[in-house]
C-alpha cells in the first residue's frame, strides 16, 4: 500500500529518468515500468499502445530513440495527484525542447500524461 511520500519519491525518480529518456537513454524509464503482462504504454511516438512487458520495453526504446541531440525537459507541471492505499494517479504536463523524429530544429512541446 503506497504512502503519499512513497508516491512522491517514485514521481521524482520518474522525472529524473525522463530527462535521460529525452537524451536517448530509455533504461532508467524502463526500470521504473512494470514488466508484467498487464502493463500498457501509449505514446504518440510509437503508434498504437504497446501491451505486455516485452512490447512496452521495445516501445520505450523506440520512443527514446526518436529524440535528437539537444533535447531536454524544461518543466513538469503537476495538474492532479490522487493517492490512496490501493491506487495512485497523477496527471502531469511535460514540457520539453526537443529534436524529434529526425528533425534538425529544436522545438518546444507539451505532453499530457495520466
Amino acid at each position: 500500500m503506497p504512502t503519499v511520500d512513497e508516491v512522491d519519491r517514485l514521481i521524482a525518480q520518474y522525472h529524473q529518468a525522463l530527462d535521460e529518456f529525452v537524451r536517448g537513454n530509455p533504461e532508467p524509464v524502463k526500470n521504473l515500468f512494470s514488466h508484467r503482462d498487464d502493463v500498457i504504454f501509449a505514446n504518440p511516438l510509437v503508434g498504437l499502445p504497446a501491451n505486455g512487458g516485452e512490447q512496452v520495453a521495445k516501445a520505450l526504446e523506440h520512443a527514446s530513440s526518436q529524440f535528437g541531440e539537444g533535447s531536454e525537459i524544461v518543466g513538469i507541471e503537476n495538474v492532479r495527484k490522487y493517492v490512496t492505499p490501493e491506487l495512485a494517479y497523477i496527471m502531469e504536463i511535460e514540457r520539453a525542447k526537443a529534436k524529434v523524429s529526425g528533425r534538425e530544429d529544436i522545438a518546444p512541446f507539451a505532453l499530457r500524461l495520466r
